[in-house]
């Protein structure tokens, strides 16, 4: 019954559209109708400022991270905190609050991951850093890398299969969340991260 409860929690905190209330609360803007219309940390920096991105990311982090951390701790099951985790991003993902849509789970997914491996979201973030500011100026790619090199880290890290699981399921998740993004990067439409504009990919 805990765990049962604990997963229910899990969806119900991600389901929270921070992004949207941060924006409507704090600066009289609905981030749906700005920039990309995605409720995510990099559509707030785009429509809400530095301040409002950052705060964003951190309650998106947050809600992932909190029923992570509650799991571990009160769940019975040997893999509630995996299970909480996942439910953590499908709240935001498709969050019944907006009619079962959300956001692409980035930043819910790296709370959550630091719950479960501190060692294993560093190696994520690393991911993000090289595909969005190294390798492209686009944080799509960024968050595809990260989701993907997030795998082989909890594996490693965690030696926990069902850890192992939640990484797999996620980072298809994420993939398929930017499928929009895919179709521009791949029509060379993509819009770069705010302050990376200009420093665009040579098209072959």
């Amino acid at each position: 019954m805990a765990d049962a409860l604990l997963t229910l929690f899990a969806f119900a905190l991600g389901s929270i559209p921070f992004g949207l209330i941060v924006g409507r609360l704090f600066f009289s803007t609905d981030i749906r109708a700005q920039g990309s219309g995605n409720i995510g940390a990099m559509n707030a920096l785009r429509s809400l400022g530095k301040r409002g991105a950052i705060a964003v990311l951190l309650l998106d982090a947050a809600k992932g991270a909190l029923p992570v951390f509650l799991a571990a701790h009160f769940g019975e099951g040997a893999a509630i905190a995996s299970i909480a985790a996942l439910a953590a991003v499908l709240g935001h993902c498709f969050s019944p609050w907006l009619g079962f849509n959300g956001g692409k789970g980035v930043a819910t997914m790296l709370g959550a991951t630091l719950a479960l491996s501190p060692a294993a979201v560093g190696v994520a973030i690393v991911g993000w850093l090289l595909g969005a500011l190294v390798l492209t100026p686009y944080s799509s790619v960024g968050s595809m890398l990260a989701g993907i090199l997030a795998i082989p880290a909890l594996c490693f890290f965690t030696r926990s299969a069902w850890d192992t699981l939640y990484g797999a399921v996620v980072a298809l998740l994420v993939i398929y969340r930017h499928s929009e993004n895919i179709e521009r990067l791949r029509r060379g439409t993509e819009n770069p991260i705010p302050f990376l504009k200009g420093r665009g990919v040579p098209k072959k």
